[in-house]
């Protein structure tokens, strides 16, 4: 079922709700949480895409936010709210409200969203593109209780992270966290299986990649030991490598597709890693409410922990520690409180990375 209302409220919007469920016959007490989407018009579709798919496993109430200030004085002059709501399949296992504003309403969105989020129930933010700089101080990411970003749609991925590090709050993530879930899934049942004293490791990906920033630093924390980043064509991660004094323990995925585990002393196993939907993305975060303090702890720390392999260009490694650099510095004249940790030893190169926008299709 699909309701348009036009220059319409909250209360409004709350009764048609009410009144598209009487008629559909469902009922709103089986959602769990709201999801609220800020985006644009040119990237509603896709995000409302991975909502509805995601709600089948989180039945939930869907608030996308468009904002639409207008260019012309005129258009800044109309304040007005439009809605679209929809109920029953074509809104997944929930509800979906569509909220336009225009004019000033645009910046007291937070007055619209309030009313129309579920009683009792958890509020999830997403921000698909252009997310704040501090998500924890936007009035839409105040009312929540998880705030979801994505740094690869960052003009900047690799340096957006520095701004992730320098913003974090309790309660904060990112996609390019997410995507890794299943390389660190199978790099810990790897030790598991074989205990092994790690001596350095190897991560392997694409330069602009945030995600294999963000594992080299979740493997430099956990392990403790020097972690190299080596520069590949993708697609996203394409190995990581464990030295041990018996050999490599390879997580090796060239095709985005299967990965091929090996360690030594035991043969080569096929892994299940394909690179998985923003649908899928969504509903890993949507699983827990909590603070990720493993998140909290990857992402604090410099990306000049990575080592670079001898032999890389000088001419590229140094326009990206410049443009990390920036970055940072346009984040907060304070460093972040683990930013200020030493390297312990290690050598500070900075990683690779690359500048340029890149839409959030596919994952690490």
């Amino acid at each position: 079922m699909k309701i348009d209302l036009t220059d319409t409220t909250s209360s409004k919007i709350n009764a048609a709700l009410m009144e598209a469920r009487r008629a559909s016959g469902s009922t709103a007490a089986g959602m769990v949480l709201t999801l609220v989407i800020v985006t644009d018009e040119g990237s509603a579709y896709d995000a409302l895409k991975a909502a509805n798919e995601a709600s089948r496993e989180h039945p939930m109430r869907t608030l996308a936010v468009i904002k639409r200030a207008g260019r012309s004085p005129r258009a800044r002059a109309e304040t007005r709210l439009d809605a679209e709501i929809l109920v029953g399949t074509d809104a997944g296992s929930g509800e979906t409200v569509i909220l336009r504003m225009h004019g000033e309403l645009v910046a007291h969105a937070q007055s619209v969203v309030l009313p129309l989020l579920l009683p009792d129930a958890p509020t999830v933010v997403w921000w698909p593109e252009n997310a704040p700089l501090h998500p924890a101080q936007d009035p839409l990411g105040a009312l929540a209780q998880r705030r979801i970003t994505d740094a690869v749609t960052a003009e900047s991925p690799v340096g957006q992270l520095a701004q992730r590090a320098q913003s974090y709050t309790p309660g904060d993530t990112d996609l390019a966290w997410t995507r890794i879930t299943g390389w660190r899934s199978m790099l810990a049942a790897a030790l598991d299986q074989r205990p092994s004293h790690i001596t350095a490791a190897v991560v392997e990906g694409e330069s602009y990649n945030p995600s294999v920033e963000l594992l080299g630093l979740w493997l430099t924390n956990r392990l403790h030991v020097p972690v190299e980043r080596v520069v590949t064509g993708g697609p996203g991660i394409t190995a990581v490598h464990l030295r041990t004094k018996d050999g490599d323990i390879t997580l090796d995925r060239p095709d985005g597709l299967l990965g091929t585990l090996s360690m030594p002393g035991s043969p080569d196993r096929q892994v299940a890693l394909k690179r998985r939907d923003t649908s899928e993305l969504i509903a890993e975060e949507l699983r827990r409410l909590d603070p990720d303090d493993i998140y909290a702890t990857a992402v604090r720390t410099p990306v000049e922990r990575l080592r670079e392999p001898a032999g890389t260009e000088a001419a590229t490694a140094e326009g990206t520690a410049q443009a990390v650099a920036e970055a940072t510095a346009a984040a907060t004249a304070d460093p972040a409180p683990a930013a200020a940790d030493g390297a312990d030893g290690a050598d500070k190169a900075p990683a690779k990375k690359a500048a340029g926008k890149r839409a959030a299709k596919g994952s690490a």
